[in-house]
């Protein structure tokens, strides 16, 4: 019962420099109370009695407790965070000499981590667009596109004829807030839209009316909905089961890209993100791959 109290004690001594020191209102102290109260009872239940014995697997354990007990990841992020300044409090204190919660990723970066396609999976879907037919090489230009770019479905129904400079292998973007970027082609991609060029778009009704390059079989700008629904049926007849969209072949993208050595500023600059913070996603995705192959490879993992 002591050493319980001592918990209690730690955290009351929290809360009071929440209170005097910080400034915090007291819908938000109240909150923070009893996220705590409900970490500790979960540790009283894990015979844990003191908060230097946590470890990082005590953290773990205890945000699966709560994900079991119904709750939703905010709610578990909010009680992450009222423990995270716990730890700091209790470290400035000096009562605490180490950080369980160092190495813990936020529970909302968990739920946000994007799924991507392998690259087999992904040779799969780019073979799939009939190229004997018309439509057939404009989805494959449309899809090879896609995965070289990680351009955004609103950018690639937005590319102009004159964007595209298949000499100097790159194409112009125009993404979020107007924002032009310049993105590189590989040559999967040029050959890809070469064909496009060359032997499907001259053929499309009113082609030498319209400035955007990709056009529907009645010559008119392609819609987000069109290029949705040439993934996903292609991703359908190669075997790629699960939710499907143009999205994932952008994280396919900047996951392959960073996995392979590319430099996160580099990516950054071809997703076209403001902050870097938001291309750090697929770094968690490539730890996740790296996690795996040291469990099947390393003699003691």
């Amino acid at each position: 019962m002591a050493e319980e109290n001592a918990l209690d004690d730690l955290i009351e001594s929290f809360i009071n420099y929440l209170l005097v020191e910080c400034g915090l209102s007291r819908n938000t102290i109240l909150s923070y109370s009893r996220d705590l109260q409900i970490f500790t009872t979960f540790l009283i239940s894990k015979n844990i009695l003191n908060f230097d014995r946590v470890r990082p697997d005590t953290i773990t354990s205890f945000i699966i407790s709560e994900k079991k007990r119904g709750l939703s990841i905010n709610s578990i992020t909010r009680t992450i965070v009222a423990i995270r300044m716990l730890y700091k409090f209790l470290l400035s204190e000096g009562t605490l000499k180490t950080n369980p919660l160092a190495l813990i990723d936020s529970p909302k970066l968990w739920q946000r981590l994007p799924e991507v396609i392998s690259v087999h999976k992904i040779d799969d879907l780019l073979s799939i667009p009939n190229t004997s037919m018309k439509l057939g090489i404009r989805n494959k230009a449309i899809l090879e596109l896609l995965y070289a770019t990680g351009a955004r479905v609103s950018e690639v129904i937005a590319i102009q004829m004159d964007w595209i400079n298949l000499e100097y292998r790159y194409m112009k973007c125009r993404g979020k807030g107007s924002k032009e970027r310049i993105v590189p082609l590989g040559t999967k991609a040029i050959e890809a839209i070469q064909n496009y060029l060359k032997f499907a778009r001259p053929n499309i009704k009113h082609s030498g009316d319209s400035t955007y390059l990709f056009l529907s079989k009645t010559g008119k700008p392609l819609r987000r909905e069109n290029i949705w629904v040439v993934v996903k049926n292609c991703a359908l007849k190669a075997g790629i089961h699960g939710k499907i969209s143009p999205h994932k072949l952008r994280h396919s993208f900047a996951t392959h890209m960073l996995k392979n050595g590319a430099d996160l500023r580099v990516v950054q600059e071809m997703l076209g993100h403001v902050n870097v913070s938001t291309t750090q996603i697929y770094t968690h995705v490539g730890k996740h791959h790296l996690k795996a192959i040291h469990r099947q490879y390393h003699p003691r993992a």
